[in-house]
């Protein structure tokens, strides 16, 4: 008797249907737990910039030099040829364009350089700035037709905030912002897969959606991160003006200089680093030593 109330029971489970219910989708971080993700993004960064300290080095030559050439070519243009109506103004665009080209070449070689040497550190060997000469060095060519590029676009946003009005400028700030997480992962790829200007803009733009989520998050957040560093040169302005006199006021802002310069030069170097990061996860998979696994998995 037992045994056949066993196999009854049994039978009326099996029969009954079975209801399986979705797992759970992961839950999308909210805008403060993406600001500390990002955050420990830029100081795992910062770690391996303390390694490199040489790497700061790139981004101030870097602004040296392009520093330069916008003054000499200000300087030659208000001394020379005013960019009055006419064939002075075609002077002007030919020489903005030409000095675009140069700045975007220049910013682009030293930036390749960066990510040489991030990528040999990240994958445990010990670089000199030797090295990442060496790996810009070899993609002159890309490296000059991503400027070609650059400058062309820079140009036609430039040309559209101008002929817009405000309403030119909302466009181009956003076609900016779009056309820079676009091309976030341009250089590693311009150096590291050998391809084209514009076929790297492609492939930037299919690494980037694979890795929406941390792409993005390391875009947003750490400029976020270090505008807010920024924030705190605006301090030296105060204590400027707490000090008293036009020679308190001029050393503050003077101090300010030297603080937004030092940041933005370690800022340059620490998206370098984070960018060869991305790139190296996009690509292989595998997560750079001292990156955080979970971090990597997070999804925006």
């Amino acid at each position: 008797m037992k045994s056949r109330l066993y196999v009854h029971l049994a039978n009326h489970m099996a029969a009954m249907p079975t209801t399986f219910y979705p797992p759970a989708s992961p839950r999308r971080p909210g805008f403060f737990e993406r600001l500390g993700i990002g955050w420990r993004l830029t100081k795992v960064s910062l770690g391996v910039l303390r390694q490199e300290k040489s790497l700061v080095v790139l981004p101030f030559l870097s602004f040296l030099i392009t520093a330069a050439a916008w003054g000499v070519f200000f300087a030659s243009l208000f001394l020379v040829a005013p960019p009055f109506d006419g064939f002075n103004a075609w002077l002007w665009y030919v020489g903005l364009f030409l000095l675009y080209v140069f700045t975007y070449f220049i910013s682009t070689y030293f930036t390749a350089a960066v990510i040489g040497i991030a990528k040999i550190r990240l994958e445990g060997g010990d670089p000199t700035l030797k090295d990442g000469f060496r790996i810009a060095s070899e993609n002159l060519g890309r490296i000059f037709g991503w400027a070609l590029l650059s400058a062309t676009v820079g140009m036609i946003l430039r040309a559209i905030a101008e002929r817009f009005g405000f309403l030119g400028r909302i466009i181009a700030g956003i076609t900016g912002v779009a056309w820079g997480v676009a091309t976030y992962l341009v250089v590693p790829v311009l150096i590291f897969e050998k391809l084209g200007p514009w076929a790297s803009v492609k492939r930037s733009g299919s690494l980037i959606r694979q890795t929406w989520g941390e792409a993005a998050g390391a875009y947003f957040t750490l400029t976020a991160v270090f505008f807010l560093l920024g924030s705190a040169g605006l301090l030296f302005l105060v204590i400027g003006v707490v000090a008293g006199g036009v020679l308190g006021l001029l050393m503050g802002l003077l101090a300010a200089i030297m603080y937004w310069l030092i940041l933005g030069f370690v800022g340059a170097a620490t998206q370098g680093i984070l960018v060869t990061a991305l790139y190296r996860y996009a690509t292989t998979g595998q997560v750079a030593p001292g990156f955080p696994p979970e971090v990597f998995g997070a999804r925006f």
